[in-house]
């Protein structure tokens, strides 16, 4: 099915679920990154986080922080980030802009860890 039946530039990934909808069950963020966004490496929290907890020395927190990517499809959604609460707090907290798009359990077996510890239950 193409990305434009679902009227969302990722397909079914985006139902746009209100990120706070549930929040207490759900443990992962969807945030998407569009094409301009991924050209920024400080927009990879692989790249940027770390750096930004050590010169907070904040580094206490790398054990709680899990965020998983996967492939978007198409330019405006080309990266999929799934972050735990934690890791989106920080992220807001550097002063990152998430497009964030729906909440979820956990992420998707197709998605690998980027950042941080794996999600456990």
């Amino acid at each position: 099915m193409s990305v434009e039946a679902y009227g969302s530039p990722c397909g079914d990934r985006c139902n746009h679920t209100s990120p706070s909808d549930g929040v207490e069950r759900l443990n992962y963020t969807l945030v998407t990154q569009d094409a301009d966004e991924v050209q920024d490496i400080q927009n990879a929290p692989a790249v940027s986080m770390a750096r930004f907890l050590a010169e907070r020395d904040q580094m206490e927190l790398v054990p709680a922080i899990s965020i998983y990517v996967e492939r978007g499809s198409g330019r405006k959604c080309i990266r999929l980030l799934y972050m735990n609460a934690i890791a989106l707090r920080v992220w807001k907290q550097m002063r990152m802009h998430p497009t964030e798009i729906e909440t979820r359990h956990r992420p998707p077996r197709t998605a690998v860890l980027a950042f941080g510890m794996p999600f456990s239950e």
